[in-house]
């Protein structure tokens, strides 16, 4: 409800209080006790009435708290991705003017190197088959 509405509950809380204190004065004048003032349809009418008034105005806080703490958790939110915005910026910074060092290359070996060694552990000869002695030629 909004915040006009809560000022024409609390109006009506107000009016059916005064509304229940000029019953009691009325019933205790007439000579009433207290048991049957509490049983008088007309004051349990009232008492309802601002039961009701109460349970809207508690309903209408909490609406109001949970508007703050979710506008609280939408700055905080904000504030936070404003703040990491800031700081992603700042070591891009430092990283363009600073590159990090490469580590270097390990030369390649030669080929032939690796031919021989793979002929070696097949067989330890290095003596070509027929095939490769045509095909060498």
């Amino acid at each position: 409800m909004t915040p006009k509405g809560k000022v024409y509950i609390e109006e009506q809380k107000q009016s059916a209080q005064t509304k229940l204190e000029a019953r009691r004065v009325f019933l205790k004048e007439k000579g009433m006790n207290e048991d049957s003032i509490r049983k008088d349809a007309t004051v349990r009418k009232l008492k309802a009435w601002v039961r009701k008034a109460d349970f809207r105005l508690s309903s209408i806080a909490a609406e109001e708290k949970q508007k703050q703490d979710l506008a609280k958790a939408k700055a905080e939110k904000q504030a936070a991705k404003a703040e990491k915005k800031a700081a992603g910026k700042q070591p891009k910074k430092a990283a363009k003017e600073a590159p990090p060092e490469k580590k270097e290359k390990k030369a390649k070996k030669e080929k032939p190197e690796k031919q021989a060694k793979a002929k070696e552990k097949k067989g330890g000869s290095e003596e070509k088959s027929p095939e490769e002695q045509a095909a060498a030629q």
